[in-house]
């Protein structure tokens, strides 16, 4: 009967265990399907993040470059923000999970030590029973042989001296029969059960070792998961910390932020001035380019009746595009365009401003060319443009027609030179309040910008 409820028990904690790991399949894919959703979640923020990034430098031009780096560095902060929780929530799980399991294991671990223990005691038990029912035979070994034996029913009836007498000896003797006879059984039974109990004692010192084992792998799992979750935790705690430093930083720069976007929309404002005053020089303008035009037509018909090569440069993308007005003034080709022209929103500042040209990608110090003829207005550096290339196209269409090439790392012409089509006239790079190398390319129609994209032939 001690057994029983044993057996009972170790049932009990197979069915609990099994239950643990029913209930555990049937909750992980509802925890899987929220990491999932939240990565999927910040996927989409980082992408939308990006965008307001790229937003968000165009409408920094003109500031300068610590501030930017300031405002990029905060949003690039906020572009990680969705990820690093995700990679914690991951963390947390994984941890979670893994202390779970060691919990499970300490607890079948436990069980099977106190089962150990139980069937310890009942080796005791039995080991002591077993003992004392020995003895028992012993002594009724000696008491036998001290009497001469085993009394048969024959001595009984002879030595019987009445009927009542004899009952009395009959019964004493089949008791002491019965008596040896349960003594042998017990005993029998008793060393029957003991060696049951050792193979099961042994079955579960092995399973204990196993368990052990199973226990050590599993915290040092949950002890690894527990230090990367902790790390991704310290990791999102400090993206945040910066996060709002530089928040506060660039709000407490607010006013000389937008102070110094006046100063360079008040510079573009002037480059239209400029370009608009000189209106009036524009017959002047259009004679001289078709007499360069002429001279430059002829030049080369001379050229080519000596056999000579045309002294036009020899550009790859000298050539204008199908339906354009300009060629590709870069010497990436195709032209890749970095940011559209448009207007542009500052998530943080909270601020609206034209990027009123496009960028186009360019490394620094690569040749740019001009991408169309025309006459230099100016070369020189101007605030927030950098160094700028300033050419007067002539009219198209009735319509004055003038582009700057900005951000160069230095222009080779000089005002008042005539360029043609593919003509160097500079080289790339990132004066001016530019994040990085590259073509800041507007065009200006009747001393407004336009977007220069169509006239590009994109």
């Amino acid at each position: 009967m001690r057994r029983r409820p044993l057996r009972l028990v170790a049932a009990l904690a197979v069915g609990a265990v099994a239950a643990t790991l029913t209930f555990g399949a049937v909750a992980s894919p509802a925890a899987g399907d929220s990491i999932d959703d939240k990565r999927a979640a910040a996927e989409k923020e980082k992408k939308q993040n990006a965008a307001e990034r790229e937003a968000a430098e165009d409408t920094m031009e003109g500031v300068n470059a610590k501030i930017q780096e300031t405002s990029d560095r905060l949003l690039e902060i906020q572009g990680q923000i969705p990820d690093a929780q995700v990679k914690l929530d991951e963390a947390n799980a994984t941890r979670d999970k893994a202390q779970r399991e060691a919990k499970l294991i300490a607890d079948r671990l436990q069980d099977a030590k106190d089962q150990k223990v139980t069937l310890g005691e009942a080796i005791t038990k039995d080991t002591d029973d077993a003992t004392k029912t020995r003895a028992a035979i012993g002594q009724m070994a000696r008491e036998a042989y001290r009497t001469g034996g085993a009394v048969s029913g024959v001595e009984v009836i002879l030595d019987s001296t009445s009927t009542d007498d004899f009952i009395e000896r009959y019964g004493l003797m089949t008791t002491a029969l019965r008596t040896q006879a349960q003594v042998l059984d017990d005993l029998k039974t008793s060393e029957a059960t003991n060696k049951s109990a050792h193979v099961r004692l042994e079955a579960v010192e092995d399973r204990i070792t196993e368990l052990n084992d199973q226990a050590q792998d599993k915290l040092a799992e949950a002890k690894t998961a527990a230090d990367k979750a902790e790390a991704a935790r310290k990791a999102l705690d400090n993206l945040v910390a910066e996060q709002k430093s530089k928040q506060a930083s660039l709000e407490s720069q607010r006013a000389a932020v937008l102070a110094e976007i006046a100063h360079a929309d008040a510079e573009a404002r002037q480059i239209q001035k400029e370009i608009n005053a000189l209106k009036s020089q524009a017959k002047a303008r259009d004679a001289e380019l078709r007499r360069k035009r002429e001279e430059a037509e002829r030049k080369a018909r001379e050229e080519a009746a000596q056999g000579k090569p045309p002294s036009k440069p020899n550009h790859s993308s000298s050539k204008p595009l199908s339906g354009a007005l300009f060629s590709n003034p870069t010497s990436v080709n195709p032209i890749h365009v970095t940011s559209e022209y448009g207007m542009r929103f500052h998530p943080i500042l909270h601020y609206t401003r034209l990027h009123a040209g496009i960028d186009l990608r360019t490394y620094c110090n690569t040749k740019v060319y001009a991408g169309r003829d025309g006459i230099v207005m100016w070369s020189k550096f101007r605030f927030g443009f950098g160094n700028q290339v300033m050419i007067d196209s002539g009219t198209v269409n009735g319509n004055s027609l003038a582009e700057s090439y900005n951000h160069l790392t230095r222009g080779v012409v000089s005002s008042g030179q005539y360029v043609e089509r593919g003509q160097l006239i500079g080289y790339s790079g990132n004066t001016g309040t530019s994040a990085a190398c590259h073509l800041h390319f507007e065009v200006y129609v009747n001393g407004h910008t336009v977007n220069p994209r169509p006239l590009l032939g994109l």
